[in-house]
């Protein structure tokens, strides 16, 4: 998000209404992050309600994740455009209308449009909620601490997800998992009509959107989903595959050629001449690629594997939840330590580790308290490769493209997420090969893509403070100026 729009300092709300505002947004951030995992335990009985086996299942994560992935930078731009309330409304209230859409869906096939739109609404509703908390709360304590309690539920949601599940799912029924989210959408949106004045975009923000190039962003992955989907259903003819996979590579090919020509691309293709930049975000798609596959096999194991119940896959999955929780007060501050490199080649070695450890165990057919180790090196090698490759990723950033830099760093993120699941799940629990274990097939797919991570992480030439990022410098700089690039990276 532009740091442009307009808004009338010199009158700024109440410390009280600013609050309220933030615990507003925060229970929107909230749903949006547990919306990520929520469904891991549920897919099982998702599954057998509609008839969908395992692999065409990934339908119900990658549609939510390659949306919002590749629909971010766009949603940040709208707010710049038609100014933050209006947006915050419109994605909110996308949001909230999929989410009940999901809840009620007849067929798998609206199920699937239903994560599609949830996605699209987080992606319009999260960069305008973000930008309504840093210009609400003014540089110093006061952001600080807004800026902890946003991150702090984020966290929580995804943790959460993973249990809320089970308990839902089996106390309630899958279908809840969404529809519990709606009368609290239904609050944000009173607490924004009510609590968040109207603003207007400044004059200099009215260059017109690259819708061009966002749905040529969106529409790469998820044609490369469908294809590689579908390439594993026996009846599948080989021209749709073949079909799908050429306009995922056209797509490609016309958003490098639509930002090359656009006067206000949604990414400024000299963003790719920054070499370290570039190298952190492909990482960044192979590690994310790895720890959603690891997600969706333990609830494949645990549910058709070990024949768990949602709720006792659930509570099996707590030792990842606490382990996440944990890793990340932890791993910033080693991060200063260690360095930026050393943390992520650390994460790429735990995650490759889980993977093994998962593999292991589906040979052997363990138990499922067999998984509780490779649960907490998911949790390591998320908090120690994710966060040294943010740092990577918006390393020598500038006033001029430090929110494309991390924009691109979260949808790198989010649609590695989506790829690893489509392409480690999709291929490996594929009905074509059958004759293979599925985990094992999963598992060394996402493991040939983390060693690619970890040649990519070696080669990276990183400045001095990257290779040792100062916390000391941090603390040094002075609060306005660490939280004001806090604020650029995540309303990028």
């Amino acid at each position: 998000m532009s740091s442009d729009i307009h808004i009338s300092r010199g009158h700024g709300p109440s410390p009280s209404r600013a609050w309220l505002v933030l615990c507003a947004m925060s229970l929107l951030q909230f749903f949006i992050a547990v919306d990520v995992t929520v469904v891991n335990v549920a897919l099982p009985s998702i599954g057998a309600e509609f008839g969908v086996d395992g692999h065409t299942l990934t339908w119900v994560v990658v549609g939510y994740t390659v949306t919002g992935g590749g629909m971010l930078m766009l949603g940040g731009r709208l707010g710049d455009l038609l100014g933050r309330r209006q947006v915050l409304l419109l994605g909110t209230s996308l949001f909230g209308a999929a989410s009940l859409l999901a809840g009620l869906a007849p067929s798998y096939s609206l199920l699937v449009v239903a994560r599609l739109a949830q996605g699209a609404g987080e992606a319009i509703a999260l960069p305008a909620a973000m930008a309504t908390i840093v210009l609400l709360f003014p540089e110093g304590p006061r952001r600080s601490r807004a800026l902890g309690v946003w991150a702090a539920v984020a966290s929580c949601g995804l943790v959460l997800g993973f249990v809320l599940s089970g308990v839902i799912t089996d106390r309630l029924g899958w279908r809840w998992i969404f529809l519990i989210s709606v009368p609290f959408i239904l609050v944000v949106l009173v607490a924004t009509v009510l609590l968040v004045r109207g603003d207007r975009p400044a004059a200099g923000n009215a260059a017109p959107l690259d819708v061009p190039g966002a749905l040529l962003l969106t529409a790469c992955p998820l044609l490369f989903a469908y294809g590689v989907v579908e390439a594993g259903e026996p009846g599948t003819p080989a021209w749709v595959v073949v079909a799908a996979l050429a306009g995922a590579v056209a797509a490609a090919a016309g958003f490098v050629r639509v930002e090359a020509r656009a006067a206000h691309p949604l990414v400024p293709l000299r963003f790719f001449a920054h070499r370290t930049r570039v190298t952190a975000n492909l990482t960044t798609v192979l590690l994310s690629g790895g720890l959603s596959t690891s997600f969706l096999l333990f609830t494949l194991y645990l549910q058709d594997r070990l024949g768990y119940g949602p709720l006792g896959a659930g509570l099996m999955m707590l030792p990842l939840a606490v382990a996440l929780i944990g890793c990340s007060l932890l791993v910033p501050r080693l991060l200063g330590r260690w360095g930026a490199r050393a943390c992520v080649l650390a994460g790429l070695g735990f995650t490759g580790a889980a993977m093994a450890v998962i593999a292991l165990v589906a040979a052997v057919d363990a138990g499922g308290a067999a998984l509780v180790p490779a649960m907490f090196l998911i949790a390591a090698g998320m908090g120690f490769g994710i966060v040294g490759l943010q740092y990577v990723a918006v390393s020598g950033v500038t006033e001029d493209d430090a929110g494309i830099a991390s924009g691109v760093q979260r949808a790198a993120d989010q649609l590695g997420g989506a790829a690893g699941v489509t392409v480690c799940v999709g291929i490996g629990f594929a009905p074509a090969l059958h004759t293979f274990d599925p985990f094992l097939v999963a598992t060394a797919l996402a493991t040939t893509g983390l060693v690619t991570g970890a040649v990519l992480a070696r080669r990276m030439r990183l400045p001095a403070a990257a290779e040792a990022p100062a916390a000391a410098e941090a603390e040094a700089a002075p609060a306005g100026e660490r939280e004001g690039a806090d604020g650029r990276e995540t309303t990028g």
